[in-house]
């Protein structure tokens, strides 16, 4: 899919989008938000400071896709420290999750959200066109490369992707693998990220 970022006068970046490119984007979109789930419930008691200091999970996320969006913030992945060391990396890990976790998912809300309503308002402007140009402000822009590192990482974790060479594996995959739609869909991605990223230094 050819459609490449390219920057905007005066900031922000734009983008031609097919309906089947905005389709794709919009469904993983969605599909992220699933996965990230609903914010914390409304305090009951009308506090407007009980959300701020509300608590998040201490534990890390059973899914695997979830654990790659919110890893534990200490401890080497490559390492392998001895049990004390080990022990007091998931005290501190568990702390940080507590009380960053919520306000990181919410952030990711929010990125998938403009994600989803920019395209929804590009597909209502280009009814029956086939598709538009998809443009962007420089916040925007910004929740955009939030939201499709996001979306890498969770197809690269159901992919089981953790290194270049697993990614270099991909483009040999036959065409009759099952594993296919989703790996030109990362591969895109990645391709949109890379121009914006170029686009938002330029």
């Amino acid at each position: 899919m050819p459609g490449t970022f390219e920057p905007l006068p005066g900031g922000g970046a734009a983008v031609a989008l097919d309906d089947v490119e905005i389709s794709i984007i919009r469904s993983l979109a969605v599909q992220l938000l699933e996965l990230i789930g609903p914010g914390p419930a409304e305090d009951v008691s009308g506090d407007p400071l009980a959300e701020l200091f509300a608590e998040g999970p201490s534990e890390p996320p059973a899914d695997p896709v979830l654990r790659r969006l919110f890893p534990d913030a200490y401890g080497d992945p490559d390492g392998a420290p001895q049990a004390p060391e080990a022990e007091e990396q998931r005290a501190y890990s568990a702390e940080f999750r507590r009380y960053t976790e919520n306000d990181l998912r919410a952030g990711k809300r929010d990125n998938a959200l403009v994600v989803i309503r920019s395209l929804d308002a590009l597909s209502s402007a280009s009814a029956g066109e086939g598709g538009a140009v998809l443009k962007l402000s420089p916040a925007q822009s910004q929740q955009w490369l939030g939201a499709l590192n996001d979306l890498r990482l969770a197809i690269g974790s159901r992919l089981e992707i953790t290194d270049d060479e697993d990614t270099e594996l991909l483009y040999r995959l036959p065409d009759d693998d099952p594993r296919k739609p989703m790996v030109m869909a990362y591969l895109w991605l990645g391709g949109l990220q890379e121009t914006l990223v170029g686009t938002l230094m330029a």
